[in-house]
């Protein structure tokens, strides 16, 4: 599945629930967190959340095995933060998710992401965040990563859809809504990246 430049690739999906609360097995989070953690990757993370939130929106989560119940925490873009922990994998955990609108209309996103972001960056500080985004995803090879095994096109730069940023390069100003776009080419050629305000997220640019 190719989700264009914006990498986001959807591992499970809740239509086939139709009642609520949305339960998933926590086994499929964990295996794609355990390929993340065996790696060495400071500067990078995978992050997953409910997209479409006007048709789905989540009102609550917890994690739940046989004897516990633990809270999730969700944030206003409906970023999931799940735990990384073998015994809920063994004790055959659920992650339920308490919805406003129809199962029909939601489903679980993977983003490969900047673990923070910054104004302003050098240019071996994105050069950095790219390799590390590379060597994941290379290691993440096979489904749903199987078309992703090639190098990807650069880093997107993302603020709030309607936002207005100002954004400086090598001295050179510029204005764009709500994404910048830097291509492989171009950030091995920067030496100085600035921006009025820090991005919300930094992800792989991918070709397909």
């Amino acid at each position: 599945m190719k989700k264009g430049l914006l990498f986001s690739c959807l591992i499970l999906a809740a239509t086939s629930v139709q009642a609520a609360p949305i339960s998933l097995e926590y086994q499929g989070f964990y295996q794609r967190l355990k390929q993340v953690n065996k790696g060495n990757y400071p500067l990078i993370e995978i992050a997953f959340s409910v997209p479409n939130k006007d048709l789905c929106r989540v009102k609550s989560g917890t994690i739940t095995t046989e004897k516990e119940t633990f809270p999730l925490t969700i944030t206003a873009q409906q970023r999931i933060f799940l735990p990384y922990d073998g015994k809920l994998k063994s004790d055959r955990a659920l992650v339920n998710l308490e919805i406003d609108g129809s199962a029909d209309n939601c489903s679980i996103a993977m983003q490969v992401r900047a673990k923070n972001t910054k104004q302003h960056y050098s240019q071996t500080e994105v050069s950095e965040i790219q390799a590390e985004m590379n060597r994941m995803l290379y290691d993440m090879q096979g489904f749903p990563m199987r078309y992703f095994s090639n190098d990807i096109s650069g880093l997107n730069f993302e603020f709030s859809e309607n936002d207005k940023v100002l954004v400086t390069i090598d001295g050179k100003e510029q204005v764009v809504k709500g994404k910048l776009r830097l291509s492989a080419e171009q950030i091995e050629s920067l030496v100085k990246l600035e921006f009025d305000r820090k991005p919300l997220v930094v992800s792989p640019w991918t070709n397909g």
